[in-house]
């Protein structure tokens, strides 16, 4: 299932990393970003204004996550510009003569991600908010396992990486020295 909000923090790859890695470089990218997302289906265009407005509510909405998943209060600019953002109307999908089609403004298309964000962060979906485990991804999940235990946003990506260092390191301290 789709989570638009949290798909859109990890905009900003390996936060933890000295220097992470921007996704949403320039205007276009971010309407590129909306279009892959799925929520629209033709790239808005985006104003540098409109750039800066998606990089503050992305934060926005990360420290709102960090908070839940720390079990502490919500920030009140966070929680203020998340709520300002899903003020404005959402895409709004229209029935066309070949199927459903979805066009919307950077602004439209905020305010969706904003909704998501508090569709998840007010409802029972928060509890199962996590953080990617491997160092270099900070990625936001649901965890909706059986044992609530995921360690990764994703086994293909994540979690492979981190059992393959995992053996290796293991086999590296079990080779004996040649002494």
């Amino acid at each position: 299932m789709r989570q638009p909000a949290l798909d859109f923090v990890g905009t900003l790859q390996a936060r933890r990393n000295p220097e992470p890695t921007e996704v949403l470089v320039s205007p276009r990218s971010l309407g590129a970003w909306f279009r892959e997302s799925g929520l629209v289906d033709v790239e808005p265009r985006a104003s540098a204004a409109d750039l800066d407005a998606a990089i503050t509510l992305r934060e926005a909405i990360y420290a709102l996550v960090l908070a839940r998943m720390g079990k502490r209060g919500y920030d009140d600019d966070a929680l203020a510009l998340v709520n300002h953002a899903a003020d404005a109307p959402p895409v709004i999908p229209r029935l066309a003569h070949d199927g459903r089609r979805a066009e919307a403004t950077a602004p439209q298309a905020m305010s969706s991600v904003a909704r998501d964000a508090i569709g998840i962060l007010g409802g029972p979906q928060a509890a199962h908010l996590k953080e990617c485990g491997r160092p270099e991804c900070t990625q936001v999940y649901l965890d909706h396992s059986r044992s609530g235990r995921r360690e990764w946003c994703a086994m293909a990506t994540c979690g492979n990486r981190m059992k393959a260092a995992a053996y290796r390191a293991r086999k590296r301290s079990s080779v004996p020295s040649a002494t």
